[in-house]
Formats: C-alpha cells, structure tokens, sequence
C-alpha cells in the first residue's frame, strides 16, 4: 500500500508549510501529493508550484471541478501539467456539488452521472490527442453549422496515458467510477464498511468494463492526529465531519450524509444534519458519534495507526491519503513521519 499527502485548499491557514510538508513527503517517499479546489484556489497552480519544487511525487488534483472547465480545457491543463512536472501528474475529476456548481460556476446540477461520463470521453480523446469530434447529450464538438473543425491537442504529454481518477461516494457514481477511471477518490471511508460503501459497487463497474480491481487505484483520505486520548483526538475532526455530514449540501442532496446513513448511523446523521442546518453547528459537532470519527480517520499511536492501517490494505485500500492534522510545521512533519513508521511497522511499506 502506497501513500499519499493531502495539502487541501490553499488559504487554509496553513500555505506558509504546504510547500514545505509537500518537499518532506517527497523526501520521505509518498507517491502523490494531492491539492484540492472549491471556489478559492484552484488546483493547477497549487500543484504547478508543488511539481516544479520536488522531485519524484506524484502531483494530484482532488478534485478538478467539472463544472468549473470544458472537458478540451482540462485536458489541456492535465497534458501541460504531466509535460511540466516530468510525468508526474494524476487527473483526480468530481462534479463537485450544486450550490458549488450552480452558485459559484452558473452550471446547472443535472445529471452528473451522465455528464461525468461524457466529460471523461472528451478529456481521454483529447489527452490522446485524437482529433476532437464529439456527439453528446451535454457537449457537441465541433459546434453544428459554424466555423468549428475537430482539432488536435498540440501539446505532447510526457506519458501516454495519464492516471485519471473521480471522486464518487454513492452507488451508481462509484459503479460509473470503476467502468471509465483508472482510479477512485474516496473520502470518509471505513476500513470496516468499505467493502459495502466502496468496493463492491467498484468491482461491479469494472466487470461492466471486462476488468478487475487489479490495477484499479483506490485512494481514499484519512485525517490523522498522534496522541494518547482518543477522545480529545476525534474532538479535533469534530467540526469537520459535522460540516460535511450536516452542512456539506442541502437536505436532499448531501451525499456524505447519506454515506453516513449506509454505514450505520442514520440516526445521528439526521441529528447532525437538523442542528447544522438550523445554525446549531456546535451542537451538529457535539453529535458526532466518537466511533464514527474514530473508524474514518487514523488517530493514536503510531501502533495504533499501522493496526488501521493493515485493515484497510486488507479491505482493498491501495493509496491511503494522509491529512495530518496541525497548524505548525513541526506538527504536520510529525504526522508525515508516523505515517511512514506505521506503514513500515504494519509490513505494508
């Protein structure tokens, strides 16, 4: 099992040491250094800052909005990206959510399963610099009746294929996810409900394909916190699963609240959700269960952390993305480095 960093957005409160906790990772050996954009940073910057100052990690968008770019846009950027960094791109897509994509992009939330699959097209026929023709639901290319004409990506990227992954939590994009991607983007997830929530809709999307889960890349991000008290280290990641389990979303469209749901909390997903929603948000926090924070993060000892982390290699995980928590670079090191141990101590390394 590989691993990854998670630098998430920029203007966190953290971008003095992002550089920094990127070059260490580098230099301690993790795979993918991943950035993340919502409606502040976008990603490609982030990660062109990161690539031209490390050497061998991957650099990853998680997310590149779909809403946010033309499908030809993004591939543009992704073949520029793998050129720049010397092959080290991985193209992480989502359709991110609809206050997102229709409040900030004016893009409406129809049909994201259909429009992730058409994109999907369009980007690998551009990547591959086929000449880009195009019959859709969502895009035409050329435009009928004007002076369009298929044209050819110019740039060459530095590898044939580039890694392509999406983002997908609920059952049918994560069927979708493992037909068309080469890898899934995973977040919130237990070692001891990913088989249910992840896998086994993975598996069914290959099979549609003719493939198998060998090869396929299933890369979730896990928060991590060293320490001796269990309960004063999921109070750190209290506000941020109350935020996406309650305010990450309407009430009819929260997908982490449902994920929630399908793993067994459907009561204190409700609760967290009427709380958040209603501006209760330390309430929303307060009613996090401790063992739904605890099974969906790493927190603990370094022997702690490499018995979870042997869970989740054993359920199917094969990059496991670290979020280290801390507001100083000593702290975030500090997680680097306990990742790297535990991963060594659980045999996985």
């Amino acid at each position: 099992m590989r691993l990854g960093i998670n630098l998430g957005y920029w203007g966190a409160g953290m971008d003095t040491d992002n550089l920094a906790v990127a070059q260490e990772a580098d230099r301690l050996g993790y795979s993918v250094c991943w950035a993340a954009e919502a409606y502040g940073s976008d990603a490609p910057t982030v990660l062109s800052w990161v690539a031209a100052q490390t050497e061998r990690i991957d650099v990853g968008s998680a997310i590149l909005q779909i809403p946010a770019r033309t499908p030809a846009m993004t591939a543009m950027t992704a073949a520029t990206l793998d050129s720049l960094s010397g092959g080290r791109f991985r193209l992480g897509l989502g359709v991110s959510g609809p206050q997102v994509s229709e409040g900030w992009y004016g893009v409406r939330f129809d049909k994201p399963l259909a429009r992730t699959r058409e994109y999907v097209e369009i980007v690998r026929k551009a990547m591959a610099r086929e000449r880009l023709s195009y019959e859709g639901e969502h895009w035409t290319l050329p435009l009928p009746g004007g002076p369009g004409k298929p044209l050819k990506l110019t740039v060459h990227p530095q590898r044939e294929h580039i890694p392509l992954y999406i983002a997908a939590i609920g059952p049918k994009n994560l069927t979708q996810t493992g037909e068309i991607a080469d890898g899934a983007l995973l977040i919130f997830p237990s070692a001891e409900h990913l088989e249910e929530t992840a896998l086994r809709p993975l598996r069914a999307g290959r099979e549609k394909a003719g493939l198998t889960l060998d090869g396929f890349d299933v890369c979730p991000t896990l928060p991590l916190a060293l320490g001796d008290d269990l309960g004063a280290l999921a109070d750190i990641f209290r506000p941020y699963t109350a935020l996406y389990v309650g305010g990450m979303g309407s009430r009819e469209q929260n997908f982490y609240n449902r994920l929630a749901q399908r793993m067994g909390y459907e009561k204190e997903a409700a609760e967290i959700q009427d709380k958040y929603l209603g501006g209760d948000k330390e309430g929303a926090a307060a009613a996090v269960p401790q063992q739904l924070i605890d099974s969906t993060c790493l927190l603990g000892s370094v022997e702690r952390i490499a018995d979870r982390m042997a869970q989740y290699a054993a359920a199917g995980v094969t990059t496991l993305t670290l979020a280290p928590a801390g507001f100083s670079l000593e702290e975030r090191v500090a997680g680097l480095r306990a990742g790297v141990a535990a991963l060594e101590r659980a045999g996985l390394a």
